[in-house]
Order: C-alpha cells, then sequence, then structure tokens
C-alpha cells in the first residue's frame, strides 16, 4: 500500500468464505518466465532460509496481486474476491494471485517446508516467529534480505519483504502485479522483523495434544480452570501449547472477548480459550468431560465447517458485506438455508446458502454435509 495515497485499504487479507468461477472476458497476466532482474538478494548477511525466501516471492515478479491470494490450504497462487470498496479489485476472484500477507506465507513456506505465516498482514506482525523485531524509528538500516517491512497504525495493513539496497518486494494493490519498489519508511511504516530462519520444524507432542499459539503478554495458566486458581506458568509473549482437552468452566472477560471455556494443557494446567489462537471452541479437540456444550438456540442446528479464513456475509451474496470469519473450522447454528448466488470454490460449485443465529449467511460450500442440508427454507 502506498503510504501517500488517500485510498487506505487493509491488505493480507484471510482467502474469503467464496471466490467466484474464472471470468472469460479477463485473464490473469502470463506468469514471468523469468525472475526479474532486480528482484534478489541484494545485500550480504542473510540467513539460508531468508535467501530462499527472497528467491521464492521473486519467483512471482508479475503474477496478478489478488485480494485474499495466497490463503488457500496450501500457500500458493489462488483466486482472490472482492474486498467490498476498491473498484480495482472487482475482478480479483477472476485472477490468481496473492495479496500481500499471502505472498510473504508462500515465500517462507517454499523456504522451509512449513507454513510459518497463515494469517493476515497484522498477524504475521505479531508472529511468535520472529527471531528479531526493528521499530519504525530504526528505519531500513538495520534489515537484511528476508525482513518482512509492515505499515498501519494500530492495525497493520499491508507487509512487504526486504531486499537489500533499499528495495523491496510486495503484493501491493488490486490491479497491480507483484513487483519490486523502493522502500517506504515514512507515513504509517510500524517496524519490521526477522523471521526465525533455522527452518527446524517443531516436533509434534509426545503426548497425544494437539499444538496451538497463545497470544497476549503475561498470560497466565491455572491449576484449575478459573482465575483464582493458583498460578502454574507464566507465558511472556506469544507461545506454543499442547492442548489435551477443554471444558466449559468459569466466564472469563478478557481483550474484549468473553469465553467460558477452557483448555488443559500437557502439564495439567489450564489455560482460557480467550489467549488461545482460533475459535472460542478449538476445533478437534475433545471434552474433558466436566461440561456438556450448550445446545443451539432459536431452533437452529450445529454443523461443522471447513478450511480456514472462511467468511461469513451480511447477505447470500460473496459481495455482500463481511459479518465474521473462522480462521479455523469450527461449529455454526443454521437457522435455514436458501438458493442465493452460486459460488465455485474449493472444486465445488452450490448456489445453496445457509442462515446462522446471528443473520449472516454462509456458502453450503464450507459447511460439512450435503450440498443441501438437512435444515428448513429460508
Amino acid at each position: 500500500m502506498n503510504t501517500s495515497s488517500t485510498r487506505r485499504r487493509t491488505s493480507g487479507a484471510l482467502l474469503g468464505a467464496s471466490v467466484l468461477a474464472l471470468s472469460a472476458f479477463v485473464s490473469a497476466p502470463a506468469h514471468a518466465a523469468a525472475q526479474d532482474a532486480t528482484c534478489g538478494v541484494l545485500a550480504p548477511g542473510a540467513s539460508a532460509i531468508a535467501q530462499a525466501a527472497v528467491n521464492a516471492a521473486c519467483s512471482q515478479i508479475g503474477v496478478w496481486y489478488s485480494w485474499g491470494g495466497g490463503h488457500a490450504a496450501t500457500p500458493g497462487a489462488s483466486y482472490g474476491y472482492y474486498d467490498g470498496s476498491d473498484p480495482d479489485s472487482l475482478h480479483d476472484n477472476e485472477r490468481k494471485g496473492f495479496d500481500c500477507s499471502g505472498l510473504t506465507r508462500f515465500a517462507y513456506y517454499q523456504a522451509t517446508g512449513r507454513d510459518l505465516l497463515n494469517g493476515t498482514a497484522d498477524d504475521q506482525f505479531h508472529s511468535s516467529q520472529a527471531s528479531a523485531r526493528f521499530s519504525a524509528s530504526q528505519g531500513s538500516a538495520p534489515l537484511l534480505p528476508g525482513d518482512l517491512m509492515f505499515w498501519g497504525s494500530g492495525h497493520v495493513h499491508h507487509v512487504a519483504m526486504y531486499l537489500g539496497n533499499g528495495q523491496m518486494v510486495e503484493a501491493y494493490e488490486s490491479g497491480t502485479h507483484i513487483r519490486v519498489a523502493p522502500v517506504r519508511t515514512g507515513g504509517d511504516y510500524a517496524g519490521a522483523i526477522r523471521i526465525n530462519g533455522s527452518g527446524t520444524p517443531t516436533p509434534p507432542p509426545a503426548n497425544g495434544g494437539t499444538v496451538f499459539e497463545t497470544w497476549g503478554t503475561g498470560v497466565r495458566t491455572r491449576s484449575t480452570p478459573s482465575v483464582r486458581g493458583a498460578v502454574v506458568d507464566t507465558f511472556a509473549g506469544p507461545t506454543q501449547v499442547s492442548v489435551q482437552c477443554q471444558q466449559h468452566a468459569e466466564t472469563v472477560t478478557a481483550e474484549g472477548y468473553t469465553n467460558d471455556i477452557w483448555s488443559k494443557l500437557a502439564d495439567g494446567s489450564w489455560l482460557t480459550n480467550i489467549y488461545i489462537k482460533g475459535p472460542a471452541s478449538l476445533p478437534g479437540i475433545p471434552d474433558c468431560g466436566g461440561s456438556s456444550t450448550p445446545p443451539p438456540s432459536g431452533g437452529s442446528k450445529p454443523f461443522q465447517t471447513w478450511g480456514t479464513g472462511v467468511r461469513t456475509h451480511s447477505q447470500p451474496n460473496v459481495n455482500a458485506g463481511v459479518v465474521d470469519y473462522f480462521a479455523q473450522p469450527t461449529t455454526v447454528n443454521v437457522v435455514c438455508q436458501a438458493h442465493a448466488q452460486e459460488v465455485t470454490a474449493e472444486g465445488y460449485t452450490n448456489d445453496a446458502w445457509s442462515k446462522l443465529t446471528d443473520g449472516s449467511w454462509l456458502t453450503n460450500i464450507y459447511i460439512k454435509g450435503a450440498a443441501w442440508l438437512d435444515v428448513p427454507t429460508c
């Protein structure tokens, strides 16, 4: 995003709930036959992993910017969708490419074989994979090739990859292609991070748990699922935890969220799900046996979603306003369903949409089950 532009947009969005079919009259440009001569590792000092990430990003020079592109289940170019405000984004559903965070996610996936940066630009700015952080006031002087640069006041909306010699590679905005540009450290430049260059995979938990990431600072685990339980551990910053099971217990309000679900960790301690990245009830985690899930309200019926970054809309239409998004699979309560806009995504085509208890709509493509669910017609 050009910090001098008055057309402010939030880049690096997660892939939305639906992607339209490829249009016959707008086609993406051919992938660059060879890496742009101006794109590459332009300064010494970067780790081998960072250099590989730079080369991966540079291999995409000339590919379309596409809002939501690069955020499919596996990192790589994908079709985007209309962002709801920018006229240049109207054809992003026909352009296979990357948004800003989709490109950096892909680059480090290619370099490490691990999906280190699955999320928005704001998520990446706060990533626990950062081995070093640089403030905006430091400018680009301490940066090495492969470092990620961010823009945004309060909420980060754009990310680019530093190349060295005052240059960076970025997926800029709708209507443009991945490009090399001079670094921009004015305006709302927020600083930079250096990604852990070891490339060493995190071993799976030996106790059968599931690894999740926490967020926030000074986060405490307790001896019981209650804020009055004795403190077992304190996490100074985001970290990985192994979750064994979860259950409804004491209701907690923190950081603007309220949740009564707590997760039991591998060491036997408890952590409120508020501080674990993901939906309020973690997907695939069994109940600890101490509670039962509240029944759906309003005569609705619970279903499980699939996919990542799935969005609900104010109307049964991908161009309607976004109401919510699910970073991971979660449970939704469906009131009724209707035939509406036909959507093609993830290899499926369906015109059925489900209305949820909050009044939002979700294409049935992302709801596990038949194309037409066993619920009433709206």
